[in-house]
């Protein structure tokens, strides 16, 4: 069976504000509807949109079974999982939270490793606009740089200097 790649055309944009008119449930809260999980994928030198990953039901994570040790998966594929978080300002939309996550996958024998509570506490760091991105390889830093740069050049250029420093942009 040959594994078809389904291209994600974007981000999930802020879609609601939770603070509009009704003032119920929710007021205040952080919306997990302007967050999207990006994956690096090393080896392809690309990236791309899952928001499967929200419920960890991802191209790259389904039919997989995570274990908590690296060692335990060997001859993985390499991945980045980038949670991003959009937020507006005056001047505009703007990459607001960037965390990075590392996963890897064995498909041959389906196990993968990662994190689950490094994964759940990024995707929080990101909601909270915390750029954390300074831990990944050179590589995944320039081809994460591109995916933002070619997303949309004016989020990248309202980011916070934190943002593109780490990446070495």
């Amino acid at each position: 069976m040959e594994e078809k790649k389904k291209k994600s055309i974007g981000f999930n944009i802020i879609k609601n504000d939770p603070t509009d008119g009704h003032g119920g449930f929710g007021v205040g809260a952080l919306s997990l509807d302007n967050i999207s999980p990006v994956f690096v994928d090393i080896q392809e030198e690309e990236a791309f949109v899952d928001i499967g990953a929200m419920h960890a039901r991802s191209v790259v994570e389904k039919g997989i079974k995570f274990l908590p040790n690296k060692e335990d998966v060997p001859e993985a594929k390499p991945y980045w999982l980038v949670w991003v978080t959009i937020d507006r300002r005056e001047e505009g939309p703007y990459y607001a939270g960037v965390t990075a996550c590392e996963m890897t996958v064995n498909r041959e024998i389906r196990r993968g490793y990662k994190s689950l509570p490094e994964h759940v506490n990024k995707m929080d760091k990101s909601m909270k606009r915390q750029i954390m991105v300074d831990h990944m390889d050179e590589k995944s830093k320039a081809i994460l740089t591109n995916f933002l740069r070619s997303h949309d050049e004016g989020m990248w250029e309202r980011a916070e200097e934190k943002l593109k420093n780490d990446l070495n942009a």
